[in-house]
């Protein structure tokens, strides 16, 4: 495709950028969380193919049974909406709630305890295909207050953030992040909403991909990768305070902005590859600490350290990872595919070239990949989606809310190119 000049080609791939987030979400929606490659090929025939139902049951889920624990007192004292999962409590131990489904099991992928397999509920139990997460939803929520005051205000999202969560019916997905139940335990104490963010260092799921989607979106706002950064780092703050979140933003941002900005897409990926540094653990080994200590809740907190924040010392060179290694030999044994970046942010843009930057293509790959498939692939359809001029018409129509999507990314589009959006 041919642009009549800068400002169309930037529009164009800001949209492409946006759609891409929401088609990687979609199919990868169906494997989330799935770890064995086997039960991937086994529950979808053969791999993922296109957009999927969430299956039933999940071989490997262990949603059923995580915690939340708002302070029900103090919250009903202070007036603060405190319940979250609604009509999905029943997949969740809380302080306001009795279980009904037992763990009995152990994991044996990833080490954690796990109910019988008929009760073992999908983490996006009841979504249909090309259906969005509630991360992608979330998405939406800040791309909805950027639309409506045609400028980013973090109090406005943290608002819509907070409504979005506490009202009935909003949330069709059972699977809420731990990043969400310890920001809604400090909300319930009486925190004030900017500072509930919890910390990696206590936390370390924290240091997710979650922590970067809509920080890589609320980027796109300005043409300046400088002031992109600062405003996207911000932004992370208000849900994930977290080093392995910020050094991620550090080569997403100024990627995605270059790619935005009409940079050629394999130069630009390789040049910002570069800074990157690989996890001194393999995947391997990752998941292998994991089922040693029955799940990686048990590991020493010095430890955890330094499995996800020790890297080595030479630059990523992609393209030569690309040339060296074939995608069986990287998934889950040289890289993990767990929801750490330093794990994924080299998995992903491995996958993307890998697959000379067809979105569909390493888009499948991602979902087939399965692990913290749904927010490796919303990061990657933004990356592989400015990087194109055109997306497959067919991924952007089949997804259950284009409509929405539709009218949702052209006025996000619009507040972008106005250029005082922040």
């Amino acid at each position: 495709m041919k642009f009549a000049n800068t400002s169309q080609m930037r529009e164009r791939r800001i949209r492409n950028a946006l759609w891409g987030l929401f088609i990687g979400d979609a199919l990868a929606m169906p494997a989330h969380w799935f770890y064995s490659l086997s039960n991937i090929q086994q529950y979808f025939d053969g791999g993922i193919r296109k957009y999927e139902a969430a299956p039933h049951p999940h071989p490997e889920s262990f949603m059923v049974g995580m915690t939340y624990s708002p302070d029900v007192e103090t919250a009903n004292r202070l007036g603060r909406s405190y319940d979250i999962l609604h009509e999905h409590v029943r997949f969740y131990e809380t302080s306001y709630s009795e279980p009904t489904i037992q763990s009995s099991e152990q994991e044996s992928e990833h080490g954690n305890p796990v109910p019988r397999l008929e009760d073992r509920f999908h983490y996006h139990h009841g979504l249909a295909a090309g259906e969005n997460t509630l991360a992608a939803h979330l998405v939406r929520v800040l791309m909805r207050s950027v639309i409506r005051l045609g400028r980013y205000d973090p109090q406005d999202f943290l608002e819509g953030f907070i409504k979005h969560l506490t009202t009935p019916g909003k949330n069709r997905d059972p699977y809420t992040e731990i990043y969400i139940r310890r920001w809604f335990e400090n909300y319930s104490r009486g925190f004030p909403p900017h500072a509930c963010a919890e910390l990696q260092r206590n936390i370390w799921s924290i240091g997710s991909h979650g922590g970067v989607l809509r920080p890589m979106v609320l980027a796109m706002l300005v043409e300046s990768a400088y002031q992109g950064l600062g405003f996207a780092m911000e932004h992370q703050c208000l849900t994930h305070r977290s080093e392995n979140a910020a050094s991620a933003l550090g080569i997403f941002v100024p990627l995605l902005n270059s790619l935005v900005n009409g940079a050629d897409p394999i130069e630009a990926i390789s040049a910002h590859a570069k800074p990157i540094r690989m996890p001194h653990i393999t995947g391997e080994a990752l998941f292998a600490a994991y089922r040693k200590h029955n799940g990686p809740g048990n590991i020493p907190k010095d430890e955890m350290w330094q499995l996800h924040v020790r890297l080595d010392d030479a630059p990523y060179e992609v393209v030569q990872f690309v040339r060296q290694y074939t995608e069986r030999e990287v998934i889950r044994h040289v890289l993990a595919t767990a929801c750490y970046p330093e794990h994924g942010l080299p998995l992903l843009l491995y996958l993307i070239m890998k697959h000379d930057l067809a979105v569909e293509d390493s888009l499948l790959a991602n979902a087939n990949a399965g692990g913290d498939s749904v927010h490796r692939g919303m990061i990657m359809g933004m990356i592989a989606g400015a990087a194109n001029d055109d997306l497959p018409e067919h991924l952007i129509n089949k997804l259950l809310a284009h409509d929405e999507l539709k009218v949702e990314i052209d006025a996000f589009v619009d507040v972008a190119l106005r250029g005082n959006a922040i």
